[in-house]
């Protein structure tokens, strides 16, 4: 911890458990979307999916964190949407992971890998199984652009809502993409249910407008990640698998006016799953809707028993005051954590910080 008093002193710096895991300190390393895998040619020949020695020396130089998420990870073509970004999807890539895995490991780190479909902010052109994007409700995302395979700025597309089959078919993927997690040695997974992606755009009113059981009442847009909860808890236990919320967030054109009633909701269901941890962007950070008021993780503590991180735009004292105030019991670094790999050290020793890494070198 070095000479510093206030190292030992901090709240951050103190060890925490999450389902069965001992962390030696509240620390997260954010997901964080780099697109670092080495780019191909042909950019759907599957080689620019898999995590390579640059990706592994990233999370390894951060790994005295208390927990490693990494950046969110394709389960499927039709949930892959980003060039460059990696999947979790082939043996080629479970390889890939593996040597990230094992590197974090070699240092004493925990890694969750963060589970990912894009949903209708995948363009078509990454699809060529099925040629189209899908979503809870065929509502098209309003402003700014999509990208395509090519990098390209691209007008968004309308999705097709997914039949129930088609749903829990998606389900059947989440598992899969959790059995192979495994294999590659992680120590848990992070559903993605935040940020506008598939899973969110089922939680919100505004982009569920279904009719069946997937829509409607709370009760109903919650299933979607119920069933993907239980169908990984398959793989892992409860207790090894968290998962992400934004319901402040105004990226991917999200936002519903009944979000502080939904995500309480949310909050209170998931718990009586006993899961490894909440994650919630209540920073207004990423963007704020403005739809209905702001909930913060004290909001929801009240309704989730376990352990929740909070997230967006965290500086050393905020999270440090979030911390020891009771309203979230670790906390997540993102950009700082970037420009600062020994995040951790600098805290414990009161060392200055390097400053938050600037967007072009994302």
């Amino acid at each position: 911890m070095g000479d510093s008093k206030q190292g030992p002193k901090l709240q951050l710096l103190q060890p925490v458990k999450i389902g069965d895991l001992d962390l030696p300190n509240r620390v997260v390393l954010a997901p964080l979307t780099r697109a670092r895998c080495t780019p191909s040619k042909n950019p759907l020949d599957g080689k620019n999916t898999i995590p390579n020695d640059l990706m592994a020396e990233y999370y390894e130089q951060r790994a005295s964190g208390g927990l490693i998420i990494t950046e969110a990870t394709a389960i499927s073509e039709l949930g892959s949407g980003w060039l460059n970004a990696p999947h979790i999807r082939t043996k080629e890539e479970v390889a890939g992971w593996k040597k990230v895995v094992d590197r974090v490991h070699k240092r004493n780190g925990h890694v969750f890998l963060q589970l990912w479909h894009m949903g209708r902010q995948a363009h078509s052109s990454f699809h060529p199984s099925t040629n189209d994007s899908v979503s809870a409700s065929a509502i098209k995302i309003k402003g700014g652009n999509a990208k395509n395979i090519k990098g390209e700025n691209v007008e968004w597309e309308t999705p097709r809502a997914l039949t129930v089959d088609e749903i829990k078919a998606t389900v059947q993927d989440y598992r899969k993409a959790a059995e192979l997690c495994k294999e590659a040695g992680f120590d848990g997974v992070e559903i993605h249910s935040a940020n506008g992606y598939l899973i969110d755009q089922f939680l919100q009113s505004s982009t569920n407008k279904r009719t069946d059981q997937y829509g409607g009442s709370q009760e109903n847009r919650i299933r979607f990640l119920k069933e993907v909860f239980e169908a990984v808890s398959k793989v892992y236990p409860a207790g090894r698998i968290g998962f992400r919320v934004s319901p402040n967030g105004a990226y991917g054109d999200m936002g519903s006016e009944d979000n502080d009633e939904m995500f309480r909701f949310v909050a209170q269901e998931m718990d009586k799953y006993k899961p490894a941890y909440m994650h919630v962007m209540d920073g207004l950070g990423f963007g704020y809707h403005g739809k209905c008021p702001v909930v913060r993780v004290a909001d929801l503590k009240k309704y989730f028993s376990g352990p929740i991180i909070c997230n967006v735009g965290l500086t050393k004292g905020v999270a440090e005051g979030m911390l020891r105030s009771g309203a979230a019991d670790l906390a997540c670094f993102g950009r700082l954590y970037m420009s600062n790999p020994d995040l951790v050290e600098r805290f414990a020793n009161d060392w200055p910080l390097e400053k938050e890494a600037p967007y072009e070198t994302w």
